[in-house]
């Protein structure tokens, strides 16, 4: 009787037919939660990505005569007595004084895409849209097909061997001007251009974001130096909280007492977790930087005061404030690992002769590696995406200096440095061109979410890896 009670007991489902809608409704916020988040995905891949594809140029004549040429950028629907304006991005800075132009497009009387329009990328003006005239290299001069030849081919050597070459440019309106080719990085006829160098021109256009630094006020150029700063702080931040998070929690769970002021500890750690991240920034800015950098300074760089050298924000302080920030993340994921595993363990361990240490180190430690490096991971993903309590100890808008040189002793713990959430803040809401700065925004986003997520994976797998392995042993 009681055997086949047992067994009509296991198989009585999990959820009475009365709450059959509650995995229905688990299910649909899973799926929206992956429908948010692959949207998310989508509008970054498509607005940051986008950006660096080779964009159709216009001439534009409006109903007045007027003439123009420019990249379409976006149309906005006006109310119906206004009509609807469309947004061209002209460039030409230097020459017409702005960048942007917003057309009525009733007043648009034609539109072209004539192959000869060029694109270039300037410094400092920017882009200029218009048309090769001629190209002039010590008193030889190239006109036409053979000027753009040219130009490429100049264009592929480094700058220093560029110095005497002069663009002879003109609008489509026929304004003319000369531009210094040492001045030029890149040119571009994309009309002119098949799928498949756009493609090329496009993954340059990635590889130069990746690999260069900003220009024109954080509205141009790459994120090398931010992504750089970025891995390197993070680096750092784990070296100093991975011991003393693992150290903290072994004490907390294996050495401690369990009585009423562990209990105390363990709820102001958890705490301390939920506690604001410019709260960090504050105590970092307070203690690190002004107290024991300041003393720093007086015991060991007087010579140099009262220029500060760690008496100011740096890679230092900003990696200790963020190891910090992150510390209880790691105690609690770390202490979490510990509790589960099973006390028969240890036990037998100390019976077969094992010392409280060797039964630490051998049987609990690897067995809670998963849960350490989970909560290491989880700090380190934490990290890279914060910019409050930055603010105060260390990161820059633009950093002269890189934080690892070929001057000893290589790595200036004490020098400024650029970080990828800081960028994405100074470009959204300090840049100069707001329209500009807007696909940066979607592209250094994109490669901020992409370095959360890889770091995110990277954990899964390990852990899976781990978890395997002990298996294996036991």
């Amino acid at each position: 009787m009681n055997s086949v009670s047992t067994h009509a007991a296991s198989r009585r489902p999990r959820f009475s037919r009365a709450n059959d809608v509650w995995p229905w409704l688990c299910a649909a916020s899973v799926a929206l939660s992956l429908l948010m988040l692959g949207a998310l995905l989508t509008l970054l891949l498509v607005r940051g990505l986008g950006h660096f594809w080779p964009a159709t140029l216009e001439e534009v004549t409006l109903d007045s005569g007027e003439t123009f040429a420019g990249q379409a950028v976006r149309e906005v629907a006006l109310p119906q007595q206004a009509g609807d304006e469309r947004l061209y991005f002209t460039g030409n800075q230097d020459i017409e004084g702005v960048r942007w132009r917003w057309v009525a497009i009733d007043e648009i009387a034609e539109r072209t895409q004539p192959d000869d329009l060029i694109r270039l990328d300037r410094s400092p003006w920017g882009d200029f849209i218009g048309r090769l005239v001629a190209i002039e290299q010590q008193g030889q001069r190239w006109e036409g097909d053979a000027a753009w030849q040219r130009l490429t081919s100049l264009l592929a050597l480094p700058v220093s061997q560029r110095q005497d070459s002069q663009l002879l440019l003109t609008t489509v309106d026929g304004q003319t001007l000369r531009q210094p080719l040492a001045s030029v990085s890149s040119a571009q006829a994309p009309n002119a251009m098949s799928v498949w160098q756009k493609t090329l021109a496009w993954g340059d256009a990635v590889w130069r974001f990746l690999s260069e630094g900003p220009r024109a006020a954080n509205t141009d150029g790459g994120v090398w130096p931010a992504i750089f700063g970025t891995v390197l702080m993070v680096i750092l931040m784990s070296v100093m909280v991975t011991p003393f998070g693992v150290l903290a929690a072994i004490y907390l769970n294996e050495i401690a007492h369990q009585g009423r002021l562990t209990r105390l500890v363990r709820i102001g750690v958890r705490n301390l977790a939920g506690v604001p991240s410019i709260v960090y920034g504050v105590f970092g800015l307070g203690v690190f930087v002004y107290g024991i950098g300041g003393s720093l300074d007086e015991w060991f760089f007087s010579d140099t005061l009262p220029s500060p050298t760690f008496g100011t924000g740096g890679l230092l302080w900003a990696s200790l404030t963020l190891a910090l920030l992150t510390l209880p993340v790691v105690i609690v994921a770390t202490e979490e690992g510990l509790a589960r595993i099973p006390e028969a363990q240890r036990e037998g361990a100390v019976a077969l002769g094992a010392t409280r240490l060797e039964m630490l180190t051998r049987i609990v430690l690897p067995m809670a590696a998963p849960a350490m490096l989970t909560g290491v991971i989880l700090a380190v993903a934490r990290a890279a995406g914060e910019v409050a309590p930055l603010m105060l100890v260390g990161v820059a808008k633009l950093a002269p200096q890189m934080p690892i040189d070929g001057e000893f002793p290589y790595l200036h713990l004490e020098r400024k440095f650029m970080h990828l959430g800081y960028h994405l803040f100074d470009t959204a809401f300090h840049g100069e061109d707001v329209q500009a700065a807007i696909p940066l925004v979607y592209a250094t986003a994109l490669l901020l979410v992409l370095i959360v997520l890889v770091l995110n994976l990277t954990a899964i797998f390990l852990r899976h890896y781990l978890r395997r392995q002990r298996g294996n042993e036991c």
